[in-house]
């Protein structure tokens, strides 16, 4: 069993032209157009049994099309869905509710695409209103390669957020990017041992003796095998899980077993 637990897709109607504006921004060449059948014809080309997709509500008006549409596709073909919730939210509680209700997993945060520092009143409420619903809180960490000149979630902040929440949310928050995208140095001295799961999106071919380095010293227990499809290869970031120097039952933490406790409890 393999499950890819950071993926994007966006609606066919808008795909092909987002995935473009996005890649001439990031400038980075996506692997597919984002469409969820190529999301699917990917997982069944690379050997990925389940694949979570983390939409982003980028004003509070998507959260209603985003959280509904995620409800209805959720578990379908083996997708599973985070829902989305803006830091302007005008029903914190009402949405979160929903989202609970629908059965989805938790929520996406993007410090970035939302225009929110990680340690704002704003995004602490909502974390604290998530986990009380058993919730679990997905977030972009660390730098976004649209918005080099001002990281709006470092390590500390994300320490910020632990210290407010007084355990709360320990084990249910899950930084994406090994902990902080092109921070691994911070991540290794602030971050790792915290009670947080992190992903291995976008970085495991960027520096990946680093990233074997956080998984040693943060344990195997609370990480996610994770792309970032469509930006990366989930086939490519399977093989260097598998020819990694993990053991086996790493190995096995890490593309599964983790992320099958967080879907299915």
């Amino acid at each position: 069993m393999v499950i890819d637990f950071h993926t994007h897709t966006f609606p066919d109607k808008m795909a092909e032209k987002t995935i473009m504006q996005l890649s001439k921004i990031c400038g980075i060449t996506p692997q597919n157009d984002s469409k969820r059948s190529s999301l699917l014809a990917s997982m069944r080309e690379n050997g990925i049994d389940r694949s979570v997709v983390l939409p982003v509500a980028t004003s509070p008006k998507q959260e209603s099309s985003i959280n509904s549409l995620s409800a209805e596709l959720n578990g379908r073909d083996g997708i599973f869905y985070a829902g989305g919730i803006h830091p302007d939210c005008a029903d914190v509680c009402g949405t979160l509710d929903f989202i609970k209700e629908s059965g989805l997993f938790g929520i996406k945060l993007h410090p970035d695409y939302q225009g929110v520092h990680f340690d704002d009143p704003r995004y602490v409420n909502i974390m604290r209103e998530a986990a009380k619903r058993g919730l679990y809180i997905v977030t972009h960490a660390g730098i976004d390669v649209s918005f080099r000149e001002h990281v709006h979630c470092t390590p500390d902040m994300i320490l910020n957020v632990l210290g407010q929440l007084g355990g709360l949310i320990d084990d249910r928050l899950i930084l994406a990017h090994m902990g902080s995208y092109e921070m691994p140095g911070e991540v290794l001295d602030k971050i790792c041992g915290k009670p947080v799961y992190m992903d291995t999106a976008a970085v495991l071919d960027l520096y990946p003796e680093k990233c074997f380095e956080i998984i040693r010293k943060h344990g195997a227990d609370r990480i996610l095998f994770a792309t970032d499809s469509p930006w990366k290869h989930q086939g490519e970031y399977r093989k260097i899980i598998e020819n990694s120097p993990l053991d086996d039952g790493e190995k096995q933490k890490i593309l599964s077993e983790n992320a099958e406790r967080i879907l299915f409890g």
